[in-house]
């Protein structure tokens, strides 16, 4: 038994040294470069840009067991399509849309439906793209690391024929297994609240595009408007050192509100924006990509936060080069003197009917923690050094503490326009607790007006949930040298499946003058009470 054992070792040994023995090895050692290489120079360089109608799609290819397709549609999730098997993974990425041909849409609404025609070429042209560069990269980097590991042209050649051999096998079978009916039964991952407007309903989405595309094509030709109306409005030319302000809020995570805000600000020549808060609907680290489009508006951002909007997202926001966020604290623009308070309430499964409202007590100090942030920033104003023109807050019903205390005070949250004047605080209580009468100027009380801002968002996916939708409003606020409030105008455009643009000129004190553009109404000074 031991002889046997020792001849199967010894024949063993002479067959691991002989020739076929190290051909095997050189061959396996060969493919394995090979696979090393092909896996490298697809996770380096298999990757590719194409235009899918105004999108710059980011698409890559990687190595997968299970094959299938993710796309990535920031800030609101991804998708998850079954389309292929095999050993590839394709990944596109939509978070960017293409300046040059997002304009080109702009200025000939027509090719918006032409847009859509081409999109399923579009992205075969960029998977085809995409196919040959996977294949040069796999090829080329497996033939550079043979190089480096054989330094023999023939074991060299072996390996390069061998990943051309795997790459091309792998694309092979996953064109052979593509489902393309998988778009219909994408898995979604992302925000709860986005998964309808990301997955939707298929059959709808076909039967409806020309229509949507349509109303897209109104809206979009309609947006000049706001800028021919200008002669038609009332007397009121701004003097060289107007200041300008564009105050926008609750944007609810709209990324057409950008494009809408960066156009007003160019046309408009905006001094600073103000954001009175609910810039995202969660506050998921999921959104914070949104809000790095602020450094593309060209003007300073001034924000704070409101109730959907997290303590990440203020973060976020204060991440960006132009962006100025108050939180009981104050900044100036051209001497305007601006503070805020962000909401002292995270609660974005709440909407403008679920939350309360909130009733002051004049006798008693306030309880309700909006009423507390509205007084500490009331008195962050009074122990100001300078004087504080405006403040900002998210819910109106912080406002109430600041009566007397500054002129205007900007707020949101409601998604509606309303323009009042806050009713006047008796007393203003004083760290020692003696009363001291309210502030005056010039031996008058000074009176605040409040002014609360639409939805520059349309109220994001919210707005599309009731019958009647929720306009896209904003207003540009005009102030003197003195930094008194001289002229408002408020913008708005009717809201998804409406084409309605207004511009409404205020000049404070001033009546109006005729218009003969029906597209423009005009309006005297603020009322004291209702929008």
């Amino acid at each position: 038994m031991r002889s046997f054992l020792r001849k199967i070792v010894r024949f063993t040994t002479i067959a691991l040294r002989g020739q076929w023995a190290r051909r095997i090895r050189t061959g396996v050692l060969i493919l394995l470069v090979s696979l090393v290489g092909t896996t490298v120079g697809t996770l380096l360089f298999a990757q590719t840009e194409t235009a899918v109608g105004p999108f710059r799609a980011e698409m890559s290819v990687q190595p997968s067991l299970h094959g299938g397709t993710e796309v990535d549609i920031p800030p609101l999730g991804s998708l998850h399509l079954a389309s292929h098997s095999g050993p590839l993974h394709l990944k596109v990425n939509l978070g960017s849309l293409d300046p040059e041909r997002t304009e080109a849409l702009i200025d000939d609404p027509t090719a918006i439906s032409a847009a859509g025609q081409r999109a399923v070429d579009d992205v075969t042209g960029g998977v085809v793209r995409l196919a040959l560069r996977a294949l040069a990269a796999s090829v080329i980097t497996s033939l550079l690391l043979a190089a480096l590991v054989f330094r023999r042209v023939r074991r060299v050649a072996w390996a390069g024929v061998l990943a051309l051999a795997v790459t091309a096998g792998s694309m092979g079978l996953a064109a052979g297994t593509a489902q393309p009916d998988s778009i219909s039964e994408p898995r979604y991952e992302g925000l709860l609240v986005n998964a309808p407007a990301v997955v939707g309903d298929a059959r709808r989405i076909a039967d409806n595009y020309g229509r949507y595309a349509d109303q897209l094509a109104q809206i979009v030709s309609n947006v000049s408007r706001i800028f021919t109306t200008v002669s038609t409005l009332p007397v009121y030319e701004p003097a060289a050192n107007t200041t300008r302000i564009l105050h926008v809020s609750d944007l609810h995570l709209n990324p057409s509100s950008w494009d809408l805000i960066r156009t007003v600000v160019q046309q408009f020549d905006i001094d600073a924006v103000v954001d009175t808060g609910d810039i995202v609907d969660w506050g998921s680290s999921a959104e914070d990509t949104y809000v790095s489009q602020i450094p593309q508006i060209g003007a300073p951002y001034i924000y704070v936060r409101g109730n959907h909007d997290s303590p990440a997202t203020e973060a976020a926001v204060r991440r960006q080069s132009n962006a100025v966020v108050l939180d009981n604290t104050t900044t100036a623009v051209k001497g305007l003197t601006i503070a805020g308070i962000g909401d002292p309430e995270f609660t974005p499964d709440k909407s403008t009917e679920d939350r309360p409202p909130v009733v002051g007590n004049a006798d008693e100090p306030p309880s309700s923690p909006l009423l507390q942030a509205g007084d500490q920033l009331a008195a962050t104003i009074r122990a100001s050094k300078t004087k504080v023109d405006v403040a900002l807050v998210h819910d109106p019903a912080m406002a109430p503490p600041l009566a007397g205390s500054v002129p205007l005070v900007l707020a949101g949250h409601l998604h509606k326009r309303q323009v009042s004047v806050l009713p006047p605080l008796a007393v203003v209580p004083q760290p020692s607790g003696a009363p001291t009468p309210a502030p005056t100027a010039n031996g008058e009380a000074i009176a605040t007006s409040l002014m609360v801002e639409g939805s520059t968002g349309g109220a994001g996916l919210r707005g599309l949930e009731s019958t009647e939708p929720t306009p896209v409003a904003m207003s540009v606020l005009y102030f003197d040298e003195q930094h008194q409030l001289k002229a408002y105008d408020d913008i708005q455009l009717g809201g998804t499946g409406k084409s309605q643009v207004t511009l409404e000129r205020k000049v404070i004190g001033q009546e109006p003058e005729p218009t003969t553009d029906p597209s423009v109404r005009t309006g005297v000074t603020p009322p004291r009470s209702g929008p």
